[in-house]
């Protein structure tokens, strides 16, 4: 076993590799920013300190690149390999190789210090390199799609295709399985960019008899969302996951293993949830919803309100953070009365209703009012009076329920329609926003950004008082919930509490009416409009895109922060700025302006071949905003909606706007995203630049097969496609004139 890029991803280049697996070690490392130039360093630990940096290593790994379910959240390589640096008094940077091989080889020269990510012990690296104490165990798995043969007995498989990614680890234990199975023929499979676990999985789905071999840890992770497949027997013993050092590091290596020593922590499996007991485990175990503000992954961070002040409390106390998500159609107090978890929360209403379940509420972090939400294409719902004869369509068994009941108590002649049971609030919301029910209640937070969002939608009055919200323990467990409260008084005097209320609760106004307002033909577009069009240039964008992209990210503020940790005008996360060769800050407008369009440039080659260049080019800005595994799941959720998983406008962003919804969300290697966010960027910027292109007489666009209305595409046109028979099609799809990459024809029509 190597990476997990050995297998499928693993072998994935990361943004650092400038597209190419043949790239040399040096090369990948070459294209850096002015703060930091690689250099040649082959010292221990105190060389380090004198330079005052650590550079660390990685390819794409499996358990940190889906979202984690039931997991220490806090042990996730990277997470580790930052509080190392911390530890160390060293500023951390990172580094991408194309394979595993040269990661090992930029350890052994001196261009870079550890290896991070699932390295398996073997006795040849431990000759050549120092190699940590185990970070975890692992062992080589056979597994199959839901109709494949018996993998629980090998003994039983006739001329069974052993499908192995080529050069992989897993080809020695693959041809010892072959010479067991009679008739029995291996399959090397060539690595592609956009090769993942799940396409892996599909594609063995759609084969008779065929089996392959992955890790146990994968195995497990994929298991979490998906049910269609089979874990059957172990082909390898324990193997040892650890770090990778240069040989003669005995300081470095040395101080490593005393971190991870008292770094990692098992799970625990039993144990009461007072105070006393939590310390002596040294875990904390949270149980939350995977859902829109409490836990998340976006652009590949973990994030949600309840998870960022869960995060904090632990890190408070030195403790590790176990992460327990908890599946929408049970109950969070069903679950900490079990004693699966220490304390729960997902912006949970303080209800008497819930106190009377035996649980106890922490002081609340934050109060919440009900609203309104109507769809837009109805008289608008200014006042309670407008409710009249109006229809609520409102989740089983929620606090909403009895806000109503009030109303009709109090003379509003509102009708209230409970939905089916399992139908989640975000099913709601879309039903609104589809016209398929005539408005709802929630909370003012959600019902404000879907407004922002979707113009299909209306805000309408708030119809309670502030509702305190908070995190539960259970009844009696004062020990706890003492140093929770204490936790939550002192964190809501800060800062970052009251840029986390703005960043999860309230709407992003970022839209384009205003820069579309004030453009006037012969000005500059923006202030960077010569920075734009060199790295336009060399990754073959239309620098108007990247304009209109940079206006959505940050309005042309080059100092823009978010509160997630993205910088500069582009709005890149700093480990992604890192990964294509610039370290943050990302302020300086040429370097934000290089690190966003190369990251957007890598994106765009993690595409299926057979996607169109208009496709791929909405595919990589909608990937650039929500992250790249988010469009994965989309497009895999396109295909079994009998959508066109190669088209955005009127497919993939329909499945984007579902994963949003548990139903769907859950069978998703990355989980809730709110789709209407991705869906309207792209929307935004495409009205940005047919603006800009609009102004610019001269100028050369793309040619595009067509460019998207400005209103929501929220179910698929007539004039199927034959391929996907809800997906629509139109005329001169083949018949495309020359065109510039990465623009697009502002005179093409949207499709008839």
């Amino acid at each position: 076993m190597l990476f997990l890029c050995a297998f499928l991803v693993g072998c994935q280049d990361k943004p650092g590799d400038a597209g190419s697996a043949q790239q040399s070690p040096e090369e990948i490392t070459k294209e850096t920013d002015i703060h930091f130039q690689n250099y040649t360093e082959t010292g221990d630990l105190s060389a380090l300190k004198k330079r005052g940096t650590i550079r660390f290593i990685t390819l794409a790994t499996s358990e940190d690149d889906l979202l984690p379910r039931a997991r220490i959240v806090t042990q996730k390589h990277y997470e580790l390999a930052e509080a190392l640096a911390k530890r160390l008094k060293l500023n951390p940077h990172w580094l991408a190789a194309a394979s595993p091989a040269d990661a090992l080889e930029m350890i052994k020269s001196g261009r870079a210090d550890v290896v991070v990510g699932n390295l398996t012990r073997t006795e040849e690296r431990a000759q050549q390199f120092d190699l940590s104490e185990p970070i975890t165990q692992s062992r080589q798995q056979l597994v199959t799609g839901r109709n494949g043969p018996d993998v629980a007995r090998p003994d039983s498989l006739r001329n069974t295709v052993i499908s192995i990614m080529e050069g992989s680890t897993y080809v020695d234990s693959a041809r010892q399985l072959q010479e067991k199975i009679p008739g029995a023929k291996l399959e090397m499979r060539k690595l592609s960019k956009s090769d993942t676990v799940d396409r892996m999985i599909d594609n063995i789905n759609q084969r008779e008899n065929v089996v392959t071999i992955i890790d146990s840890n994968i195995v497990q992770g994929v298991l979490d969302y998906r049910s269609d497949l089979k874990a059957g027997v172990f082909v390898s013993d324990d193997e040892d996951i650890v770090w990778a050092m240069r040989k003669e590091s005995p300081d470095l290596k040395l101080r490593i293993n005393n971190f991870l020593t008292k770094k990692l922590v098992k799970a625990p499996q039993e144990r009461k949830s007072d105070w006393p007991s939590i310390k002596k485990s040294r875990v904390i175990r949270f149980l939350t919803y995977n859902g829109p503000t409490s836990y998340f992954m976006w652009k590949g961070s973990l994030m949600g309100f309840d998870y960022d002040l869960a995060k904090s409390f632990a890190q408070k106390h030195n403790l590790e953070l176990e992460l327990i998500v908890v599946p929408h159609d049970q109950a969070l107090t069903d679950w900490l009365q079990a004693g699966r978890g220490d304390f729960a929360g997902a912006s949970t209403s303080i209800t008497q209703e819930r106190m009377a379940q035996g649980v106890d509420f922490t002081t609340p972090y934050i109060e919440m009012a009900a609203q309104v939400l109507s769809h837009g294409g109805k008289s608008e719902i200014k006042t309670l009076e407008d409710l009249n004869n109006r229809t609520l369509t409102l989740r089983e068994f929620s606090i909403f329920e009895g806000i109503a009941k009030s109303l009709q108590e109090n003379g509003i002649r509102v009708n209230v329609k409970v939905a089916d049971p399992g139908v989640s609030l975000e099913r709601i919301i879309n039903m609104v926003a589809d016209g398929k029910a005539d408005a709802t209640i929630a909370d003012a937070s959600a019902v404000e950004i879907a407004a922002s969002l979707r113009k299909e939608v209306t805000a309408g009055p708030l119809v309670s008082d502030p509702i305190p919200q908070g995190w539960m323990v259970v009844k009696g467990n004062t020990s706890l919930k003492k140093r929770l409260n204490a936790f939550i008084k002192e964190y809501q005097t800060t800062q970052s509490f009251r840029k986390k209320v703005d960043y999860y609760f309230k709407p992003n106004a970022a839209g384009s009416e205003k820069i579309v307002q004030r453009l006037k033909p012969g000005e500059d577009l923006s202030p960077y409009d010569e920075l734009a069009k060199q790295s336009a240039r060399k990754f073959e964008f239309d620098w108007r895109l990247i304009v209109a992209q940079m206006w959505q990210e940050s309005s042309f503020n080059p100092e823009a922060e978010s509160p997630a940790g993205a910088q500069g005008l582009l709005q890149v996360m700093p480990r992604t700025a890192e990964e294509v060769g610039y370290s943050p800050p990302l302020f300086d407008p040429q370097r934000g302006i290089e690190a966003g369009v190369k990251y957007l440039s890598w994106i765009r080659d993690r595409f299926e071949p057979g996607i169109s260049l208009e496709d791929r080019l909405w595919f990589s800005l909608a990937a650039y905003n929500a992250g790249i595994g988010h469009l994965y799941d989309a497009q895999r959720l396109a295909q079994e909606l009998q959508l066109n998983p190669e088209v955005w406008f009127g497919n993939v962003e329909i499945a984007m706007l579902k994963l949003s919804e548990p139903r769907y969300f859950k069978g998703a290697r990355y989980g809730y995203v709110r789709g209407a966010e991705p869906v309207q960027y792209v929307r935004n910027i495409s009205q940005i630049y047919r603006a800009y292109t609009d102004i610019t007489p001269g100028e050369i666009a793309l040619q595009a097969r067509y460019l998207p209305p400005y209103a929501h595409a929220t179910s698929p046109r007539n004039n199927a496609h034959p391929k996907y028979p809800h997906t629509p099609s139109w005329k001169g799809i083949h018949a495309q004139p020359q065109r510039v990459p990465g623009s697009i024809n502002t005179n093409a029509p949207w499709r008839p």
